[in-house]
């Protein structure tokens, strides 16, 4: 097991690189949708998390992520003496009609095609996305965690329809005509998850990158009226038989499993490693499901995490695990203090099992 850190766009300095390497982390998994671009409520040393009007804007839709980008990207990481892992979640420009099967659905995949074939020319093994139309959205604020340190969670379920021009919990139309957008259906939804994965893998195929399916966040059966697609851990599984190749593979959130209403989340740890689907791991702990659910420190919530690194080291994972969320502790510098605990935490106990 390999442990990692993640960081969002902003994030993606040179120091971030340094403290990640200092913390006895060996790789990056980095966000390079901008979360935070337009977000007055978001702020940047923290997890977005935003208002009804979602986290902010979303990118330039005539604007793909160049191999040239991710290359130099690649390069000062390994600059460093860290390894870029994966890029994780599309920007909701390029992609928001293979969402909403609107249409520009054929043009966005042939960009979306072009570039993972991009990030395999980088040299960047995986891409992690999330098939969501409303996104990472519900989630409140508060003093949550241990000590009253700052986190996030969620006090109830969040089915106010989302206005045109938005998807996954960004705008990416801000000109869009009033209204919402239609409620798809949980069929209309795994039909264009079908679609998505018949066109881009046998491009991450070819291209040697994997792509690695987040489950929802948070895991409620529909939120903002639109359906949700792995709500329960049995959906995973129906994700990875729906379309079997080497290419489709898991971006294990064990937060977002412990989160969901069904399932044992040792076994199903034990059920998605043994069949070495798991590309990389978000390891965060938390207390309570949905729709009632804190974040909290990793060695605090309801999860054991040492059992799922011994079941983890039993069936023998080898890929990365970043800290994910965490909460941020009181001091001059919240975000890092909080990662490096987590850090810490994740490497002695990664030892302790391994030996």
């Amino acid at each position: 097991m390999k442990l990692g850190l993640g960081l969002y766009r902003h994030m993606l300095t040179r120091d971030n690189f340094r403290f990640a390497k200092q913390a006895g982390a060996t790789h990056i998994v980095a966000h390079y949708a901008d979360y935070f671009n337009g977000g007055g409520l978001n702020s940047r040393e923290d997890q977005p998390t935003g208002s009804d009007g979602g986290w902010g804007r979303a990118g330039d839709p005539d604007k793909l992520w160049t191999f040239e980008e991710l290359d130099a990207l690649r390069m000062e990481v390994e600059s460093e003496g860290l390894k870029l892992e994966a890029l994780e979640n599309f920007d909701p420009a390029h992609w928001y009609d293979v969402l909403l099967d609107g249409p520009k659905k054929r043009e966005q995949m042939e960009n979306i095609k072009t570039l993972i074939r991009d990030v395999g020319r980088a040299g960047i093994p995986v891409f992690g996305y999330n098939f969501s139309i409303a996104g990472v959205a519900g989630r409140v604020r508060g003093p949550f965690a241990r000590g009253e340190a700052d986190s996030v969670g969620m006090d109830g379920p969040l089915d106010t329809p989302m206005p045109n021009g938005m998807v996954w919990n960004m705008v990416y139309d801000p000109r869009a005509t009033d209204g919402n957008v239609p409620s798809a259906t949980h069929i209309e939804l795994w039909q264009r998850l079908e679609y998505f994965l018949d066109e881009i893998l046998p491009v991450a195929e070819e291209a040697g990158v994997q792509m690695a399916a987040h489950p929802d966040d948070p895991p409620c059966e529909t939120v903002r009226g639109q359906p949700r697609l792995v709500y329960q851990p049995r959906l995973y599984q129906k994700l990875l038989d729906l379309r079997p190749n080497p290419a489709n593979m898991l971006e294990f959130c064990i937060g977002s499993l412990a989160e969901m209403t069904e399932g044992d989340i040792y076994e199903t740890v034990d059920s998605f490693s043994a069949q070495q689907k798991i590309a990389y791991i978000h390891f965060r702990n938390v207390r309570g499901k949905v729709p009632a659910y804190k974040e909290t420190f990793i060695d605090e919530g309801d999860v054991d995490m040492i059992k799922v690194l011994r079941i983890l080291h039993k069936n023998e994972y080898s890929g990365v695990m970043i800290p994910d969320h965490t909460p941020l502790m009181t001091c001059d510098a919240p975000w890092h203090a909080g990662m490096a605990y987590a850090l810490g935490y994740m490497r002695a106990a990664i030892r302790m099992v391994s030996e």
